[in-house]
């Protein structure tokens, strides 16, 4: 039997060809948000030398008019093998894009996906389901992106080329356009291309492009041409450019390819374009002087913001109060189920008073619940009662940023209520900005609260950035530059105009306006612009004329298509799907009934639409629908929770989303099957290839790659305990690890107990380190060398390398042996109870002997177990089923833990089944037969 490879393209783009006919091969999709924006991790690679899918070409190619962005994506493969391969196709995409096509080129037959409405692809949908078909297309995939995947059968010597196209407007924040697209190859190509072509009317007044991943040798590969109007950029290194050292296979590109760009602004009035019966008005005058504000931090100080989220809004708020202008008035509200305010009124924002809010930011501390109602009535009222007292200028904006990162569930806890109560006492006098933190808190709820007051919402990731989200988010409200903006066109030439009226114009940011003309041939447009500015209103008028089209864009190169069209039209709909959920019912209805229609119309894959792809018939299986859907921020926050195995519900009972049949390594028996497509499906996996980590209070992880899944769970002792982790009596490697406790017990009484000492071995090449939160001590044959932390370092031997990452990471690799991975997890000093832990994680697991043990030793070379019975559990997201595992019977829960191994500063949120009761009945005896005597002891 032939083994398994994987070829991981760009951009995601993922060719897999699996074992035989029929079977699934499953890559990892990184859900937990950072910088990276959610890479994908996918299979272990083989060596290509012997590769039977060669992937032969790539190219990603963008343009982008008017800031309206096309991009296309192809990729084609050619399986060289004597039998037929499955092939997956994975890319990722903006989230604020929408798919628009996709087909799949095989044997020169052409198989295009078809945009249907989603109840009636509902019904392919389903039925695909109750067969046991993979058929969701789209799936979360970090912070900004989201993932497409496809797969399909390709018989020997036949090729098979991908392409995915999708459309967007690219947004204007902080005074640059960006093009963000994800490069992760994983493997050398052959063709590899990124092309990008920008034409912008007004002139470009910057451009920037550069890869996270860019190293000095590869900068000279990134090419621009930029001329007045128009840039080309293209990325094309060769397959020798691409690998990491001469002769290796390992590729240098992984990151994200970055184009950062923005136009020339020299009309107040803004630039219209009137091209084939549409307009669009882009307008952010330059050169504006700020509006003063008002503004009302309301920050939750409810028990779940304990530990670092607080630490971090804090942090934030420090960074904010000091970016304050002395014209603005601010104010402070902190609630848990008790409101607090700093002062009962606005306040102006000088130095004097500045400071002694931070001082007040400085004492806030969370406990209680959460009573969002009560804390922004509080807030509506101190701006009421100022605009009533006349304290700030007329013409000054007045908005309200509420920061939770729960659920109400003190005062008014029904979330439409507390919707219309803020609606009704804010009357349109002042804005709301929500910022939801981390994944737990109710988003569409703030999202529609936010948009019903005329602000935003945004999601606040966990994670050490988090500080730097919450002031980026700032930045972009804490300029105002005009009020009350409304953009006036003759209504007798214009209809199907998108919104016109905007509460304010901030700096950095831009406004657009479309719209459908009655006139083709008009000679003259008037437009006008009235607003409120700091002092005197804004008022400026001007006419626009149609232009011939080669006139306007003469680089026809850089176009494609009605594109004037589809930008009014991706506008329109966005606008209708934002008034389906905030606009009243008779409002909702017509909204929806329009955006569908326009959505089937152009063709764009939305949340009422699903794009159909079907598969090519075989000789064992019949035509197999895919269904591609747009993701509401709600499936992203339950996708990026549970990641692929988010329960679904089926006629009244839970069920597993459909997986792979068979999946096997060469080496090693593996094999990961659902039984049936009933509602209650038994899981076997029987794994060869394990990754074990033990991170945070203490969570033991039995990470399983190649199936996507993992198994976790916790043991409670108290702190200086030293648990042996692994223990390799025939390779002579014994690790160690004790645990250390919070500096004093936390108001609630619980004792946390975390890694904080590590004592690895390895007798053969005597080598002894001990590894603690403040550094690193390594011995071998009677010498001493000792790391700290706080520098970033190297130590190589001829039996060992040691690598520090200042203040994050130890990789420990032994000679011909297993490697170590030791995470240093920073704690804030002056944090009133916790400290600084560790976290231990292990690569390479398999070159240990099979004798291997300990607590996670034991798990190196496999597991068997069934999951089955799957049913509610105690928490809707969390389903807890039966277990089956070395001939026991075992409740688990679904749930998650953070791995921080590919990202040391945020981590990942890893699906897992948790086993409870300190890993009972999983773990071979009873978690106190792995306490030892000592660091380096064996008993």
């Amino acid at each position: 039997m032939s083994g398994v490879w994987t070829v991981l393209l760009l951009w995601g783009v993922v060719f897999v060809p699996a074992l035989s006919h029929g079977a699934l091969v499953i890559s990892r999709e990184d859900s937990t948000p950072q910088g990276s924006d959610g890479a994908t991790r996918l299979l272990k690679k083989r060596s290509t030398d012997n590769m039977e899918v060669e992937v032969y070409s790539v190219k990603v190619a963008c343009k982008v008019a008017s800031r309206f962005a096309h991009t296309v994506i192809t990729s084609s493969a050619l399986n060289k093998a004597n039998s037929s391969q499955e092939v997956f196709f994975e890319v990722d995409l903006p989230k604020t894009a929408f798919i628009t096509n996709f087909s799949m080129e095989i044997q020169g037959q052409t198989y295009t996906g078809e945009v249907k409405e989603k109840e009636k692809a509902k019904k392919q949908y389903e039925k695909a389901v109750s067969t046991g078909q993979t058929a969701g297309l789209v799936k979360a995939s970090g912070r900004k992106m989201e993932k497409f995947s496809v797969s399909v059968n390709i018989a020997a010597n036949s090729n098979v080329t991908f392409i995915l196209t999708y459309e967007e407007l690219l947004q204007r924040k902080l005074g640059q356009y960006e093009i963000m697209t994800r490069v992760k190859p994983k493997q050398l190509v052959q063709h590899f291309e990124i092309v990008a072509d920008i034409y912008e009317p007004q002139g470009i007044a910057f451009l920037d492009a550069y890869g996270t991943f860019i190293s000095n040798e590869l900068l000279p590969l990134v090419e621009k041409t930029v001329t007045d109007k128009k840039a080309h950029i293209s990325f094309c290194p060769t397959m020798d450019q691409q690998r990491k050292c001469p002769g290796c296979d390992g590729t240098l590109i992984d990151g994200d390819f970055l184009i950062k760009y923005d136009v020339n602004r020299a009309e107040t009035l803004g630039d219209i374009q009137i091209v084939n019966g549409y307009f669009v008005h882009f307008f952010a005058p330059p050169d504006l002087p700020r509006v003063p504000k008002n503004v009302v931090f309301v920050i939750d100080r409810s028990g779940s913001m304990a530990g670092n989220k607080m630490h971090q809004t804090r942090e934030a708020m420090l960074t904010i109060l000091n970016d304050l202008h002395e014209d603005d008035y601010f104010g402070i509200v902190t609630f848990d189920h008790v409101i607090s305010t700093w002062k009962g009124s606005l306040t102006k924002a000088t130095t004097e008073n500045v400071s002694e809010a931070k001082g007040f930011v400085q004492t806030i501390q969370q406990s209680g619940y959460t009573d969002i109602n009560g804390a922004l009535m509080k807030a509506v009222d101190i701006m009421m009662k100022d605009k009533q007292a006349k304290k700030s200028t007329e013409r000054s904006v007045s908005m309200i940023i509420l920061l939770t990162d729960g659920m109400p569930n003190s005062g008014v806890s029904s979330t439409p209520q507390i919707q219309k109560n803020v609606h009704d006492a804010m009357g349109g006098n002042m804005s709301l900005f929500c910022l939801g933190f981390g994944n737990d808190v109710d988003y569409s709820f703030l999202d529609v609260m936010s948009r019903q007051n005329q602000g935003l919402a945004r999601r606040i990731y966990e994670g050490s950035d988090a500080t730097v989200q919450l002031q980026g988010f700032y930045k972009e409200v804490a300029s105002p530059l005009l009020s009350e903006v409304d953009l006036h066109y003759p209504d007798n030439l214009v209809n199907s105009l998108t919104n016109s009226h905007y509460k304010q114009l901030f700096n950095g940011s831009e406004i657009v306006v479309a719209g459908r003309l009655t006139d083709n041939s008009l000679d003259n447009f008037l437009v006008e612009v009235f607003a409120k500015g700091p002092e005197e209103d804004f008022i400026v008028k001007g006419q626009a004329s149609a232009q011939e089209w080669d006139i306007l864009y003469p680089e026809q190169e850089y176009i494609f298509g009605d594109f004037t069209e589809r930008l009014w039209a991706y506008l329109t709909i966005q606008q209708l799907l934002s008034l389906k959920e905030t606009g009243t019912a008779e409002e909702k209805g017509n909204a929806t009934a329009q955006a569908l229609e326009m959505s089937l119309q152009y063709s764009f894959v939305t949340p009422l639409t699903s794009m159909v792809v079907t598969k090519p018939k075989t000789e064992e299986e019949q035509e197999e629908p895919l269904i591609a859907d747009k993701l509401t921020e709600d499936e992203r926050q339950k996708a990026q929770r549970l990641g692929p195995f988010v329960p679904q519900m089926v006629s009244n009972s839970y069920r597993m989303p459909s997986s792979p049949t068979y999946f096997g390594l060469q080496r090693g028996i593996q094999k990961f099957e659902w039984a049936s497509p009933q509602p209650n499906r038994i899981l076997q996996l029987e794994q060869s290839v394990v990754d074990s980590a033990v991170d945070g209070d203490p969570h033991f992880m039995i990470e399983l790659p190649e199936q996507e899944d993992a198994l976790c769970f916790n043991i409670d002792d108290r702190p200086g305990t030293i648990f042996n982790l692994v223990r390799d009596q025939l390779a002579g490697i014994l690790v160690n690890g004790q645990t250390i406790g919070d500096k004093k017990v936390a108001p609630d009484g619980k004792v946390n107990a975390y890694f904080g000492r590590f004592g690895i071995v390895h007798q053969g090449l005597g080598v002894r380190l001990e590894v603690t939160t403040h550094d690193i001590t390594v011995s071998q044959d009677g010498k001493q060398a000792k790391l700290l932390w706080s520098d970033t370092a190297s130590l190589k031997g001829a039996n060992l390398d040691l690598q520090v990452t200042k203040d994050r990471s130890l990789t420990v690799t032994l000679r011909d042996s297993v490697r170590f991975v030791v995470i240093l997890h920073k704690v804030w000093k002056q944090h009133p109870y916790h400290q600084d832990y560790l976290g231990f994680y292990t690569l390479d697991s398999h070159l240990l002997s099979p004798s291997v043990h300990g607590l996670l030793g034991q798990f190196y070379h496999g597991v068997q177990f069934e999951v089955r019975d799957m049913r509610p559990g105690e928490e809707p997201e969390k389903p807890d089923a039966t277990m089956l595992v070395k001939g026991q019977e075992l409740t688990v829960t679904r749930g998650w833990q953070r791995d921080f191994r590919w990202d040391v500063k945020n981590g990942e949120n890893v699906p897992c089944w948790f086993i409870h009761s300190n890993g009972n009945g999983l773990i071979d005896g009873n978690h106190t037969d792995y306490i030892m005597s000592g660091l380096f002891k064996t008993v």
